[in-house]
Order: C-alpha cells, then structure tokens, then sequence
C-alpha cells in the first residue's frame, strides 16, 4: 500500500515538474526586458500640436484665425532664445542634463512631504516629466498617475536628446489664456513675434507657465511681474546674468498688447470654412464615398471628413482666398443701412467673372459668424431671374434668333396651367427684347414650350442647381416655380457665364491652401464649360443690358462700360432678386423674409435695385 501510495505521489510530482517546467520554457520565449517592454508601451510618436489656421484675403492678408481648440505656434529649436533656455532650466529643473528623466532625490523629498500632510502635495515634476504629462494629457493628482508619468519620461529620454526635449516642452507648454508656447503666448500678450521680445519680455514669459492661474498677465499683472523679478535674481544668483544687466531689465516697464483674436468678414469666413469643407471632401475622397453609400456609411464617411477637416485646421494652414475687403465693407453696410428699418432680411453675393472667384459674401442684415447665411444656405424661388438662363438663352440657342424676335405677349394656356402677365394686362407681339427688359410672362412660357422643357432644362445641368429634381420640369418653372428653389450663390454663378464669353466655370471663394512653409496642399482644379456660343452671349448681353438702361432695372442705371442686369419677384411678393454684371463683376442681392411672406408694402421701394448700384457704383 505503502509502496503503491509512492508511485502515485511520484507520478504526480513529475507530473508537476513537467508542468512546471513547460511554463518556464513558455515564459523564457516571452521574456521581454523592462525597457523592451517601455518601448512597446509608451509609443513616442511626433505629437500634432494644435496650431492656428488662418484665412487670408485676395492681397495676403489674414482677416480671420482658426483655433482648434487651442493657440500655438510652433518654433523650432534654433529659434528659441537660449536666455528662455537657460530660464526654464534653471528654475524648472536645475539637474535636467544630468538625469534620465526624474530626480530620484527630488522625488524622494516629495513622497517625505507628502507622507507628512497625508496627501499628494508636491509632484517633484522634471522638465521631461512635465513635457510627459503634457503628452499624456493626465493631470490628476494621483501616485498612479505619477508611476506613469515617470515611466514615460524616462522613455522620451532613452529616444530624444535634450535639445529636442527641451524645444518640445518650450513649444508646448501652458502659457494661460488658451495659449500654448512661446511664440503663441509673444503673439498674444506682446502682439510680436519671440525674435521681437526684448530680454526683460522674454523673462516675463517666462514666468507664467509655474502657476499659469497665479501669474496670469491679464488677469494678475502684479503678480507676474513679481515672478519676473525672481526669476532675473535666479540668473544673477548662478551667474548667468550681471546685476547691471538685472537692473536694467527690472527697470523696463512691460506693456502688455493683448492680440485680440483677427475675425473679421464673418459672413465670407463662414462660406469659406464650408467650401473648405467640400475641399477636402472632393480631394480626399470622402465626396465619392458618400454618393455610393447607405445612410449608415454616410454618417461614418461624414465623421470622418469632420476629422479630417479638423486635423488640418490643427495643422496650421493659411486659406488663401479672393476676398476683396473693401468690396465687402461696401457690401455689408449698404445692405445693413437700406434694410436697418425694415423688416426684412437680404443676402449679396459678389463675383469676379473672369478669374472665376467669389470676391464679397454678405449673409443677412447685422449677421453674425454661424448665424444662418443666407447667401448660400437659403433656396427661394427665383421668379424671373431664372428666365435668362431657362428660358431666353436656350430658346436663341436653340433657334439662332435675334432679340428682334416677336413673340406673342398675351394670354397663354396649355392644358390647366394659365400663366398671367404681372400686370394682368395682354401686350399683343413684342419683340424678345421688349419681353424680356420688361418681364412679360406669357412671352416667356410661350418660349419654353417652343424650345421644349427638356432641352431648357439641359442648359441648367451645366450649373451647379443643388436641388433641381424632375418634378422641376414643368411650364411653371420659365417664371420661377420650382419645389425648392435656388440660393442666391448658385443664381449669381450661373450669371458668370455672360461676362464670361458664355464659357462656365464655378466660382470659389478659395484659392489655395498652403502649409506654414507655403507650400500648396490643396486648391480647386475646375475646368470651364461651353453653355452659350458667341452670338447667344451677346444676345442675353444685350437682352441684359437693355433691363438696365430701360427696363424692369432703370433704377439701378449707372455710368459703366457695361451694365447688365435682370430683375426677379416671386408670387405673393415673397422674395425681390437682382443679378446682373459689369464687364468684371457679377453681383447678386436677394430681399426677403426667412419664413415667406407677402411683402408687396416695399416693393415699389426696389431695395434690392438700391443695393445692387450702391455696391457697384462704388
């Protein structure tokens, strides 16, 4: 029995040892050392700071800056003053060339204080500890916290020389105010670049990021100035800097220049920030993955392209645009002062024909950025200004008929659908240029049915109509009946293409897009489009011109090389449009209400006439 019970515990005491020794062979093979195992744990990938964007107007200059969500501006290492160097080390982390990333004894200290009060009071951080903290964007207040803090500061020293750890924590460290760095927190409190500063500005920096609630320049000048002061002791105590060259610097009086933050034209920049968005989606391809998928995958594909749009915006872009500010200021204050005792609302947009570009943008009376723009994000019907393009142009297009061209202006029925003169009156045969400078109906619905829904509708498909549907094709839409109608964008592009030898190309408000060293990453790669021939164009040229100088838009008449124009009301007086061109610009302005209402009270006052000459006139 004895013996028997032997070979069992035998048996299972190798079997242990087998046991045993499998999985020390398996642990050998998955052996991995500590800092082996650091590297694969704490991945030290160049960190994306979040710079400022920036839009910039048609002669260079900036008119509107992007946070995303933070300012800061990146510098590199050579730029650096190296008094900011010296600072920072000396106050911040006196042994930082001799340690691996943490101060053993400094840590050693902390944990006794610390120990002492019950609570964790004291962190002991290195300039490596806190350039770690700051990329792990963990700050609470726990030995955990600080376990790894201290791990991934050692492995940024094992990867990352001091020079390059010392650039990076200048670059990224908190200067108050939403303000990361040094040379955002130059801009924004001295409204200068770091190269600018002065030595005693620089040390005045300097101060805030210990304690950047404390030494918060706006908001505790006395305080930081204080620091300053200490701080400048400091570099005398270690001999970096003489008490003559002390003196001096305390004695320089600091005026602070907050930069405010640069947005102006918040209707323009609002369109801008869109277009720059279907930008990204055309180039990245987000566009055609949307048009090929379900509802699921579109909202996938759009957050993604949220991402993207936002990662470049962090990026640091300049938007070149072709903004003209002065057209703009013209732009806004005409439409603010004609409609400021009304009780309406109205919308400008304004173009450079030959360049294909969109040069003013005004999206409401007294708008403000993200307010609805309704410019472009409103679609009314567009009454008769949508005849030169749906029904005069093609129908000469069509037919090689000249503006001499009589049609019959009186009452007009086809099957239930009997269109009447705005008048009410009949006009007996007119010619095409007296129908049309006057906006006779008849005549117009009359020409449409000749040339065909279909082909008129063929000659729209070259534009950019967003909302253009089958149910469209109808007799209505020759005077402007359309199921959701057109946005004063979109009528005014399509009015390009008369100061454009009928030749169509979309109209961008966006140039270009450069990175910091100006170099292109993205622009539009449009091509024109042929809609009308030559003697077409000059025909609606002339058809247009003629609305001007004695037609439904005599009022607008000014002295110009060339002045053309068409007029546009809705049913019920819900909408007043003017679009027309110059030899160089075409300009858009839409009157109405954003819920639709019978406005025929203003009418006879033609604001949309007064709007459109003021702008151009100047």
């Amino acid at each position: 029995m004895k013996k028997t019970l032997g070979y069992v515990i035998t048996l299972l005491m190798f079997c242990l040892v087998f046991i045993l020794l499998s999985l020390t062979t398996i642990q050998i093979k998955n052996y991995v050392s500590f800092p082996d195992l650091l590297k694969q744990k704490v991945k030290l990938t160049e960190q994306v700071i979040a710079n400022t964007s920036y839009l910039l107007d048609s002669s260079g200059k900036i008119f509107s800056e992007i946070y995303t969500p933070t300012n800061s501006i990146y510098l590199q290492d050579e730029e650096i003053p190296t008094i900011l160097k010296e600072v920072f080390v000396l106050t911040e982390d006196q042994h930082f060339y001799e340690h691996h990333g943490f101060d053993i004894t400094a840590i050693g200290r902390a944990l006794l204080v610390n120990a002492d009060e019950n609570e964790m009071e004291q962190g002991a951080s290195t300039i490596t500890q806190q350039l770690a903290r700051n990329r792990m964007q963990a700050f609470e207040k726990t030995y955990n916290r600080k376990l790894r803090e201290v791990l991934y500061a050692y492995q940024i020293e094992k990867v990352w020389s001091k020079k390059k750890i010392l650039s990076e924590y200048i670059n990224t460290i908190y200067f108050a105010n939403n303000t990361y760095g040094i040379e955002a927190a130059a801009k924004y409190y001295f409204s200068k670049s770091t190269q600018q500063l002065t030595n005693a500005e620089i040390i005045f920096l300097a101060s805030i990021p210990n304690n950047p609630t404390l030494y918060n320049p706006v908001t505790s000048f006395s305080h930081t100035k204080e620091r300053q002061e200490r701080l400048i002791d400091s570099l005398v105590r270690n001999n970096r800097l003489s008490e003559t060259d002390a003196m001096e610097w305390k004695k320089e009086i600091i005026t602070l220049n907050v930069q405010k933050r640069i947005d102006l034209y918040p209707d323009y920049s609002t369109y801008v920030e869109a277009e720059f968005r279907e930008l990204v989606a055309e180039k990245y391809g987000y566009k055609e993955r949307q048009n090929n998928a379900d509802e699921k995958t579109k909202a996938i594909v759009e957050k993604e392209l949220d991402n993207q749009v936002q990662d470049l915006f962090k990026s640091g872009i300049y938007i070149h645009t072709a903004l003209q500010p002065d057209l703009q200021s013209y732009a806004v204050n005409s439409l603010n002062q004609t409609l400021s005792n009304i009780d309406v609302q109205g919308a400008v947009v304004g173009m450079d024909q030959k360049n294909h570009t969109i040069i003013t943008l005004v999206g409401g009376k007294n708008y403000h950025k993200y307010d609805f723009n309704r410019s472009y994000q409103a679609f009314r019907q567009p009454g008769s200004s949508i005849k030169p393009l749906l029904v005069y142009g093609p129908f000469i297009q069509e037919t090689h008929n000249s503006i001499s061209k009589e049609v019959n202006a009186d009452a007009f029925c086809k099957g239930t659908y009997c269109p009447k003169n705005y008048s009410g009156k009949n006009y007996g045969t007119v010619t095409l240029e007296t129908a049309f400078k006057n906006s006779y109906n008849t005549p117009a619905v009359r020409l449409m049915d000749q040339v065909g829904i279909d082909t008129a509708f063929s000659y729209l498909q070259k534009f950019h109509f967003q909302h253009i549907t089958q149910e469209d094709y109808t007799l209505a839409a020759a005077l402007g009946g359309f199921t959701t109608g057109m946005s004063l964008l979109e009528m005014t592009d399509a009015y390009t293409t008369f100061g454009n030898n009928g030749q169509y190309q979309q109209a961008r408000a966006i140039l270009k897009v450069t990175d910091s060293s100006g170099h292109s990453i993205l622009e539009w790669g449009d091509s024109s489009v042929p809609v009308w021939d030559e003697p077409t164009n000059q025909a609606m040229k002339d058809l247009l011109s003629a609305t001007v100088q004695s037609g439904t838009a005599m009022s607008a008449k000014f002295p110009s090389a060339y002045l053309g124009g068409k007029t546009g009301t809705t049913n019920d007086y819900h909408d007043f449009w003017m679009i027309g061109l110059t030899d160089e610009k075409t300009i858009g302005v839409w009157i109405g209400k954003d819920t639709p209402v019978n406005l025929k009270n203003i009418e006879s006052q033609k604001l949309q006439l007064k709007i459109w000459k003021d702008i151009l006139s100047k």
